[in-house]
Protein backbone atom coordinates (compact mmCIF):
# COMPACT_ATOMS: atom_id res chain seq x y z
CA UNK A 1 0.00 0.00 0.00
CA UNK A 2 1.60 3.24 -0.97
CA UNK A 3 1.34 6.16 1.74
CA UNK A 4 2.06 9.98 0.73
CA UNK A 5 4.55 12.24 2.69
CA UNK A 6 2.30 15.46 2.01
CA UNK A 7 -0.14 14.46 3.80
CA UNK A 8 -1.04 17.40 5.83
CA UNK A 9 -0.99 16.53 9.65
CA UNK A 10 -3.89 18.02 11.89
CA UNK A 11 -4.98 17.22 15.47
CA UNK A 12 -8.85 16.05 15.80
CA UNK A 13 -9.43 17.30 19.45
CA UNK A 14 -9.08 20.44 20.93
CA UNK A 15 -8.76 21.42 24.74
CA UNK A 16 -12.38 21.27 24.51
CA UNK A 17 -12.12 17.79 23.67
CA UNK A 18 -11.40 17.51 27.40
CA UNK A 19 -13.64 17.30 30.43
CA UNK A 20 -11.50 18.01 33.34
CA UNK A 21 -13.57 17.16 36.65
CA UNK A 22 -11.51 18.28 39.35
CA UNK A 23 -8.11 19.89 40.53
CA UNK A 24 -6.44 19.44 44.08
CA UNK A 25 -2.87 21.11 45.04
CA UNK A 26 -0.92 18.45 46.75
CA UNK A 27 2.56 20.33 47.04
CA UNK A 28 3.18 23.95 46.41
CA UNK A 29 7.33 24.80 47.08
CA UNK A 30 10.01 26.09 44.24
CA UNK A 31 7.53 23.59 41.85
CA UNK A 32 4.27 22.68 42.10
CA UNK A 33 1.86 19.14 42.15
CA UNK A 34 -1.64 19.07 41.14
CA UNK A 35 -4.07 15.83 40.91
CA UNK A 36 -6.09 15.89 38.04
CA UNK A 37 -9.19 14.37 37.51
CA UNK A 38 -10.69 14.00 33.83
CA UNK A 39 -12.29 12.34 31.24
CA UNK A 40 -11.75 13.02 27.46
CA UNK A 41 -12.93 12.55 23.42
CA UNK A 42 -11.77 9.18 22.35
CA UNK A 43 -10.81 7.97 19.12
CA UNK A 44 -13.29 5.54 18.23
CA UNK A 45 -16.31 7.90 19.07
CA UNK A 46 -17.88 8.58 22.91
CA UNK A 47 -15.86 9.77 26.23
CA UNK A 48 -13.07 7.95 27.97
CA UNK A 49 -13.51 6.37 31.53
CA UNK A 50 -12.52 8.93 34.64
CA UNK A 51 -8.54 9.08 34.52
CA UNK A 52 -6.69 10.61 37.47
CA UNK A 53 -3.09 11.73 36.88
CA UNK A 54 -0.71 13.50 39.15
CA UNK A 55 0.91 16.65 37.16
CA UNK A 56 4.22 18.26 38.04
CA UNK A 57 3.90 21.83 37.34
CA UNK A 58 7.56 23.82 36.70
CA UNK A 59 6.64 26.82 34.45
CA UNK A 60 7.82 27.25 30.94
CA UNK A 61 11.46 27.45 30.27
CA UNK A 62 14.47 28.90 27.75
CA UNK A 63 17.04 27.65 26.40
CA UNK A 64 20.39 29.22 24.48
CA UNK A 65 22.93 27.85 22.30
CA UNK A 66 25.37 30.24 22.42
CA UNK A 67 27.37 30.25 19.17
CA UNK A 68 30.46 32.18 17.56
CA UNK A 69 30.03 32.39 13.62
CA UNK A 70 33.35 33.29 13.18
CA UNK A 71 35.55 30.51 15.34
CA UNK A 72 32.61 27.61 14.91
CA UNK A 73 33.03 27.62 18.77
CA UNK A 74 29.81 26.80 20.87
CA UNK A 75 29.30 27.69 24.81
CA UNK A 76 28.59 25.09 26.75
CA UNK A 77 28.09 24.82 31.01
CA UNK A 78 28.78 22.39 33.56
CA UNK A 79 26.47 22.22 36.71
CA UNK A 80 25.38 19.53 38.76
CA UNK A 81 21.79 18.60 38.57
CA UNK A 82 19.77 16.91 41.43
CA UNK A 83 18.00 14.61 38.66
CA UNK A 84 21.27 13.30 37.88
CA UNK A 85 22.41 12.30 41.40
CA UNK A 86 21.49 8.51 40.20
CA UNK A 87 24.05 8.61 37.20
CA UNK A 88 27.32 8.45 37.14
CA UNK A 89 28.27 11.76 37.51
CA UNK A 90 25.51 14.26 38.73
CA UNK A 91 26.99 17.01 36.97
CA UNK A 92 25.66 17.89 33.50
CA UNK A 93 27.05 19.28 30.39
CA UNK A 94 24.13 21.73 28.94
CA UNK A 95 23.55 24.65 27.07
CA UNK A 96 22.80 27.87 28.42
CA UNK A 97 19.16 27.64 30.06
CA UNK A 98 16.35 29.38 32.27
CA UNK A 99 12.95 29.75 33.38
CA UNK A 100 10.65 32.90 31.81
CA UNK A 101 9.84 35.00 35.13
CA UNK A 102 6.05 36.94 34.67
CA UNK A 103 6.19 40.37 32.23
CA UNK A 104 9.57 38.51 30.41
CA UNK A 105 9.45 37.59 27.07
CA UNK A 106 11.67 34.29 25.63
CA UNK A 107 13.83 36.32 24.27
CA UNK A 108 14.75 38.24 26.73
CA UNK A 109 15.14 35.13 29.36
CA UNK A 110 18.20 33.62 26.50
CA UNK A 111 19.83 36.84 26.59
CA UNK A 112 19.70 37.52 30.34
CA UNK A 113 20.23 33.92 31.35
CA UNK A 114 23.72 34.65 28.89
CA UNK A 115 25.17 37.13 31.16
CA UNK A 116 23.80 35.41 34.04
CA UNK A 117 25.46 31.70 33.34
CA UNK A 118 28.26 32.49 31.25
CA UNK A 119 28.82 36.15 31.34
CA UNK A 120 28.46 36.69 27.61
CA UNK A 121 26.43 39.16 25.24
CA UNK A 122 24.01 37.94 22.56
CA UNK A 123 24.19 40.02 19.68
CA UNK A 124 21.20 38.30 17.86
CA UNK A 125 18.84 35.21 18.26
CA UNK A 126 17.07 32.75 16.01
CA UNK A 127 14.16 30.29 17.21
CA UNK A 128 15.02 26.89 16.75
CA UNK A 129 12.26 24.83 18.33
CA UNK A 130 9.29 25.03 21.08
CA UNK A 131 8.67 21.36 22.81
CA UNK A 132 7.09 19.59 25.98
CA UNK A 133 9.86 17.56 27.10
CA UNK A 134 7.87 15.41 29.21
CA UNK A 135 4.16 15.68 28.28
CA UNK A 136 2.69 12.53 30.00
CA UNK A 137 3.46 14.23 33.57
CA UNK A 138 4.65 17.69 33.42
CA UNK A 139 3.54 20.91 32.18
CA UNK A 140 7.11 22.56 31.60
CA UNK A 141 7.15 23.61 27.53
CA UNK A 142 10.34 24.72 26.36
CA UNK A 143 11.65 27.24 23.87
CA UNK A 144 15.28 26.74 22.48
CA UNK A 145 17.21 29.34 20.62
CA UNK A 146 20.91 29.87 19.51
CA UNK A 147 22.73 33.32 19.75
CA UNK A 148 25.46 34.91 18.08
CA UNK A 149 28.12 35.70 20.40
CA UNK A 150 32.12 36.06 20.86
CA UNK A 151 33.25 33.00 22.35
CA UNK A 152 36.33 34.40 23.46
CA UNK A 153 34.31 36.51 25.83
CA UNK A 154 33.35 33.21 27.67
CA UNK A 155 35.42 32.15 30.47
CA UNK A 156 34.99 31.75 34.32
CA UNK A 157 32.80 30.25 37.05
CA UNK A 158 29.07 31.61 36.91
CA UNK A 159 25.64 31.83 38.46
CA UNK A 160 23.52 33.56 41.28
CA UNK A 161 24.82 32.92 44.63
CA UNK A 162 20.93 33.09 45.87
CA UNK A 163 20.10 30.54 43.97
CA UNK A 164 23.11 28.36 45.23
CA UNK A 165 24.43 28.69 40.96
CA UNK A 166 27.96 26.91 40.24
CA UNK A 167 28.14 26.85 37.04
CA UNK A 168 31.79 26.21 35.18
CA UNK A 169 31.82 27.40 31.13
CA UNK A 170 33.34 25.67 28.90
CA UNK A 171 34.62 26.75 24.94
CA UNK A 172 34.26 24.24 22.60
CA UNK A 173 34.59 23.55 18.76
CA UNK A 174 31.09 23.03 17.18
CA UNK A 175 32.18 19.04 16.15
CA UNK A 176 33.69 18.73 19.59
CA UNK A 177 30.37 19.98 20.84
CA UNK A 178 28.59 17.60 18.55
CA UNK A 179 30.72 14.59 19.39
CA UNK A 180 29.77 15.00 23.00
CA UNK A 181 26.17 14.32 21.36
CA UNK A 182 26.98 11.29 19.44
CA UNK A 183 29.05 10.02 22.44
CA UNK A 184 26.16 10.00 24.88
CA UNK A 185 28.17 12.52 27.43
CA UNK A 186 25.31 15.59 26.59
CA UNK A 187 22.07 14.00 28.39
CA UNK A 188 20.31 17.24 27.95
CA UNK A 189 16.93 17.14 25.68
CA UNK A 190 17.54 21.08 24.39
CA UNK A 191 21.24 20.38 24.15
CA UNK A 192 20.78 17.55 21.70
CA UNK A 193 18.12 18.99 20.13
CA UNK A 194 20.05 22.56 19.40
CA UNK A 195 23.61 21.16 18.70
CA UNK A 196 21.48 18.78 15.99
CA UNK A 197 19.58 21.67 14.55
CA UNK A 198 23.21 23.47 14.50
CA UNK A 199 24.85 20.72 12.44
CA UNK A 200 21.65 20.71 9.86
CA UNK A 201 22.14 24.92 9.65
CA UNK A 202 25.65 25.83 10.14
CA UNK A 203 26.65 26.97 6.80
CA UNK A 204 23.19 29.67 6.30
CA UNK A 205 24.18 30.44 9.93
CA UNK A 206 27.36 31.29 9.23
CA UNK A 207 26.93 32.70 6.39
CA UNK A 208 24.34 35.03 7.66
CA UNK A 209 25.66 35.96 10.77
CA UNK A 210 29.49 36.35 9.61
CA UNK A 211 27.95 39.34 6.88
CA UNK A 212 26.19 41.15 9.60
Amino acid sequence: MKTSSNIALSNQFTADDVDVLSKESLYNGFFKMTNITFRHRLFRGGWSEVIERELFERGHAVALLPYDPVTDQVVLIEQIRVGALGSNSPWQYEIVAGMIDKDQTAEQVAIREANEEAGITVSCLEKISHFYPSSGGCSEQLDVFVGCIDASKATGIHGLEEEGEDIKVHVVTREKAYELVTRGIIENAASIIALQWLELNVSRLRSQWNAL
